[in-house]
């Protein structure tokens, strides 16, 4: 996969492998990695954590998150729960040399305050996205539905990971429908 230097890991629904795609892409690309806002798993180190020991990157390239929340939910009911408000200004991209993924909390459409989703911020990012989807049943309407809001606000697709055992059928109606300018690749790996 032809993959830009600085990027989105974005994904179709939770649990679909996000943190192993970014953990991948944090060693292909030599990236730092960051999570801007992690929701729950606090107790063991959220995704950071988890990217670090499957990596095995160094603690220095994993940038802190701006927000760490202890409710595994929405990052605006997350947020609420702890009586604060997500601000734009600490979400603005680190400032450091080299490549970066950015693991995103959740989906797309997932709203990081009652007035801002998570695909306004990636708009406002500006970086192409690697969207990870499930292979299985069940993918097609997230996995066309996410890609359709990503075009629509005329960001980049740079790839479509379909992850967990290779479906088929899913995979050929996804090659046919979706756009050639987008790479698809199937990982056969479980999400942890």
């Amino acid at each position: 996969m032809d993959t830009p230097s600085r990027i989105i890991v974005a994904g179709t629904d939770t649990n679909v492998g996000k943190t192993i795609v970014s953990s991948l892409l944090v060693n292909k690309l030599d990236a730092h990695y960051w999570k801007p806002v992690q929701c729950g798993d606090l107790d063991t180190g959220g995704d950071s954590a988890t990217v670090k020991k499957l990596s095995g990157i160094k603690a220095n390239r994993i940038i802190p998150e701006a927000y760490r929340l202890k409710l595994p939910a929405s990052p605006n009911q997350a947020a609420a729960a702890e009586r604060i408000t997500i601000d734009k200004e600490n979400l603005k991209l680190p400032n450091h040399e080299g490549a970066l993924v950015v693991e995103l909390a959740g989906g797309l459409m997932v709203p990081l305050r009652d007035d801002w989703l998570q695909i306004d911020q990636v708009k406002e990012w500006n970086l192409p996205v690697v969207l990870v989807a499930r292979s299985g049943l069940g993918t097609l309407n997230h996995t066309l539905l996410s890609i359709e809001a990503l075009e629509n606000r005329n960001i980049k697709v740079a790839t479509l990971i379909l992850n967990g055992e290779k479906h088929k059928e899913n995979y050929n109606t996804l090659v046919t429908m979706v756009k050639s300018s987008i790479s698809i690749k199937v990982l056969e790996i479980q999400p942890i």
